[in-house]
């Protein structure tokens, strides 16, 4: 029988993951965007003079430029989005140029009276949060807490440190605050100041043992940032094994197993993982020996993140149901709860060791939830993919919608290339709406030809749904003869537009793909050249009809290249054609689709691939208003000897 407790463990997992999928599906772009690298300046091509002054503005506060800001904002005295123009100028001052928070500000009468005038709105919470990271540096603990209290979002792992540093200082558990830290400190480049001055702390009071103080300190290390890793963890004993391996997993791999017996079992087994994780990002045939080798030993979890999931991977690829389910058990509940593929797979385990109460369970609840491993799990129930019963928009709450503060300046933003500001202007009109208002509001996006809103705002629902706005077809009078001359499956199409710009018609990436189909200038040079296309230019990239061609001729000729299969030919499509080759041919045997999926070593490709088949799936559903199979579209990939051929 299966166990009350579990049956509670299993549900917490997977209503958690539901969390994290419509996080990721929102493009909450918030905490990310702090702190990765700047973009290049929007165009300010055809805007007028004091718009190009206040995208100027924007960038001058960005690059945290106090002076130059100041005399812009001077120039803006009547300027309409007069929140942003004073958030502009008071930001620099709480941030030096390298964008560390200045503890001696002087600024915080100005950021008070900010809070005070525009309370309620998604600057003041932007501006709230900046705050939080001075007041933390400046262990101003009562004034940190009163505002942290009232921070919405919620979402910036810095601030999130110092709240933990905070109920230290007031006397909590420091043992139950390492627990918490633990479950915060994930992803390094988010660490920033605060969080390696909080482990230490949390360390000097007991909290964490000096094994888990370098665990946290590993996660750091494993991505390159060796400054940071010493300041969280000190000097780990397996530190040059960690630089070593993330170059030379084959060598590290050889010499670590003629000399791991010299190690402590705890850093031996820790070096395990870390070599595992990096030949299974390889997928070379060694990463199961050396997770093997530390699942022995066990310090579990002294793994990172990332080596935890890989372990799961790695098991997968080969084929071994039993350290797939108890890598998942012995998961970071926090890595667990973050990706619902954890939740599917440990299904899929229990169901192969026997545990056929735990997996249908398990199965039951994913099955509910519209994404790639709903999809799946609904297959192992026998239940049909179908887009679920349409709620029509209410025109009453449309008209309510269109009426909102908010979206009119969301829309401002978008106009002047702004998407950042334009998306938090929306998504916090998006808060605390019912389904009804969420269907109504995307409805109110489509109308006015935000599809990325209105898929996004759609994608919000819990119990009631319309479909066709999670996923539109717009420009069809343009796609679809194109499709049909070259015989691609409108919805893989439809699917793969939908993942690559959210129907967004001047969509740039950061490695220059252009337009609704993301296509790259040298790929658009070789398919132009292909189909007799002589006169093109790269500037055309950015004319719909232009873009819909090339991108459905390269995305035919990866799927005839691949042997027809979709799995492969969006991640080559995503990737490059010589990658997905490489992959399959590494495998020992033929794999379902979704194994070859999930164990993809680029992370971007990984979801990607995932992704763009659920979303051709539920396409075709809405299309034929037939069941259909996420299996069959993954189908079965097998060895084969990469075949090489001239595709970019």
């Amino acid at each position: 029988m299966l166990q009350r407790n579990q049956i509670k463990s299993i549900k917490a997992i997977l209503l958690a993951s539901v969390v994290c999928v419509s996080v990721a599906s929102i493009g909450s772009v918030y905490a990310q965007a702090k702190n990765k690298p700047k973009s290049n300046p929007p165009s300010t091509e055809g805007l007028s003079a004091q718009d190009k002054l206040f995208v100027e503005l924007r960038e001058a506060a960005r690059a945290n430029d106090a002076s130059k800001a100041n005399q812009l904002a001077a120039k803006l005295e009547q300027y309409d989005l007069h929140d942003y123009v004073s958030y502009f100028q008071i930001k620099p001052r709480l941030f030096d140029k390298g964008g560390q928070a200045k503890a001696d500000s002087g600024a915080d009468y100005l950021v008070e009276a900010f809070l005070k005038v525009n309370a309620g709105s998604a600057i003041a919470d932007r501006m709230r949060n900046d705050w939080l990271l001075v007041l933390g540096k400046r262990k101003e603990w009562a004034l940190f807490d009163r505002e942290y209290a009232q921070f919405v979002l919620d979402d910036d792992t810095q601030v999130k440190c110092y709240a933990l540093q905070s109920r230290l200082v007031k006397g909590e558990s420091a043992k139950q605050l390492g627990k918490e830290l633990q479950r915060v400190m994930l992803d390094a480049q988010y660490f920033g100041e605060a969080c390696p001055e909080t482990a230490q702390a949390i360390y000097q009071d007991n909290g964490l043992s000096r094994a888990e103080l370098r665990a946290l300190g590993r996660i750091a290390l494993e991505a390159n940032y060796e400054g940071l890793a010493k300041r969280i963890g000190g000097d780990d004993p397996i530190a040059d094994l960690v630089k070593k391996a993330r170059t030379e997993p084959v060598v590290m791999y050889r010499e670590f197993d003629k000399k791991s017996w010299v190690y402590a079992k705890e850093n031996a087994a820790a070096a395990w993982g870390v070599i595992g994780q990096y030949l299974a990002k390889r997928l070379d045939r060694n990463a199961i020996d050396a997770f093997r080798k530390q699942h022995e030993l066990g310090f579990h979890h002294l793994l990172s993140p990332e080596t935890q999931e890989w372990k799961v991977r790695a098991a997968l690829r080969e084929g071994d149901w039993k350290l797939v389910k108890e890598s998942i058990d012995q998961m970071n509940t926090a890595v667990r709860r973050r990706d619902p593929a954890w939740s599917y797979w440990y299904a899929r385990a229990v169901r192969e060791l026997g545990d056929e109460g735990l997996a249908k369970e398990t199965f039951s609840i994913l099955a509910e939830q519209f994404h790639f491993y709903g999809q799946l799990a609904r297959e192992e129930l026998g239940l049909p993919i179908m887009a679920p019963k349409r709620v029509a928009p209410e025109e009453d709450l449309v008209k309510k919608a269109s009426a909102k503060k908010g979206f009119a300046r969301a829309v401002r933003f978008y106009d002047m290339n702004l998407r950042f500001e334009g998306n938090r202007e929306w998504n916090w009109e998006l808060r605390n709406l019912s389904d009804r208002e969420l269907i109504a509001s995307a409805e109110y996006a489509k109308r006015i030809s935000l599809y990325d809103r209105a898929v996004n705002t759609a994608d919000r629902t819990k119990l009631e749904h319309d479909f066709t706005l999670r996923y539109p077809t717009p420009f069809k009078e343009a796609l679809a003869p194109i499709a049909q001359q070259v015989g691609l499956d409108m919805n893989w199409a439809y699917g793969l537009i939908r993942q690559e710009s959210r129907f967004i018609m001047n969509a740039r990436s950061h490695v220059g793909a252009s337009g609704l189909m993301q296509v790259m200038p040298k790929t658009a040079q070789y398919v132009a050249k292909k189909i007799g296309m002589n006169d093109f230019k790269i500037s055309q990239l950015n004319d719909m009809r232009t873009n819909l061609t090339l991108g459905s001729h390269y995305l035919n000729m990866v799927m005839i290249d691949l042997d027809g299969s979709w799995a492969l030919a969006s991640a080559a499509y995503n990737a490059g054609p010589g990658r997905p080759k490489s992959w399959r041919e590494k495998l020992s045997r033929p794999v379902e689709g979704a194994i070859f999926a999930e164990t993809i070593p680029f992370n971007e490709t990984r979801g990607y691939v995932k992704h763009v088949l659920a979303n051709a799936n539920y396409y075709a559903a809405l299309a034929t208003a037939k069941p259909q199979s996420i299996k069959a579209k993954l189908g079965t990939i097998s060895p084969k000897a990469a075949v090489l051929t001239e595709l970019p």
